[in-house]
């Protein structure tokens, strides 16, 4: 009785991942596909037709019209890595020397003022956009890579997230840097740094994923073609190219895939960063 119970719940695990999968399997599917085939409910392409993916890189024409497609893909591909780095190196900064301080020095209202931060995360994400786009305009920085970025380098998830890896650390490594001289400074860098690089790495891949794909502040951020981002580009792709689901398919396949190899490559760091979150500090 026992096996069968765990035969039928393997089954049914079986068949909810597949039923996860199809939508991902038919959109792999569809990106190699031709247009005819494009109705067809068949998983697989009878005439696989790579084509589609140079077409969206630029590097072949669209067979409707005969020319290069009039967007440009592989710079909004750039601009997606480009401000998902910048922001990702600059959180994971910010949230570093906040967590440093909350979790290694001892200053008058400090658990106070980290329980006021953390109640930040409380806000809805939306509720601040006007507020940050106010300042973006008074700044001049509407429209350009630096207001894409400035307003998401500071997180108060990844501040909770470092300050939770820092303060599993014995208070010994700092009193024996102490001795040795070091500095503050010095601690955090040389001793702190090193020892959290768990939490600092689980915090840069869920940033760099967050931000990859963020698509509301670019939405409101970015006037020019030149400065889209992936997200926003394949919204005005799918305006324009609607009818070429081929080629929509294929612009999405390459704006997933990285995301997914990041993820299936550094899950273990992932879900090991996580499990800090649930330390009492």
């Amino acid at each position: 009785m026992r096996e069968l119970y765990t035969f039928l719940k393997h089954l049914l695990l079986v068949f909810l991942a597949l039923a996860t999968l199809l939508p991902f399997l038919w959109m792999m599917g569809a990106s190699f596909k031709p247009n005819p085939e494009i109705e067809r409910l068949a998983l697989l392409p009878e005439e696989p037709q790579p084509r589609n993916f140079a077409v969206v890189l630029r590097l072949a024409p669209d067979s409707r019209t005969g020319r290069p497609m009039d967007f440009d893909f592989p710079r909004w591909y750039f601009n997606s890595f480009f401000v998902a780095a910048w922001v990702t190196s600059l959180q994971v900064m910010t949230s570093a020397m906040a967590a440093f301080a909350f979790s290694r020095l001892q200053w008058r209202g400090r658990d106070t003022v980290f329980l006021l931060y953390l109640g930040t995360m409380m806000i809805p994400g939306l509720v601040l956009t006007l507020p940050n786009y106010q300042i973006m305009v008074k700044l001049g920085l509407v429209n350009t890579y630096t207001g894409l970025i400035l307003p998401m380098a500071f997180s108060a998830f990844g501040t909770f997230l470092l300050r939770q890896s820092m303060i599993t650390l014995p208070r010994s490594y700092d009193e024996a840097a102490e001795i040795d001289g070091a500095t503050p400074l010095q601690i955090f860098l040389d001793v702190i740094l090193p020892l959290s690089r768990t939490g600092l790495v689980t915090l840069a891949i869920l940033t760099f994923l967050g931000t990859f794909q963020s698509f509301f502040w670019p939405l409101v951020m970015v006037k020019d073609d030149h400065l889209r981002t992936l997200p926003i580009g394949l919204l005005s792709f799918q305006t324009d190219y609607g009818q070429q689901t081929e080629l929509i398919m294929a612009a999405t396949v390459m704006n997933v895939i990285p995301l997914i190899i990041l993820f299936v490559i550094m899950q273990k760091q992932i879900v090991s960063g996580i499990q800090l979150g649930g330390v009492k500090g």
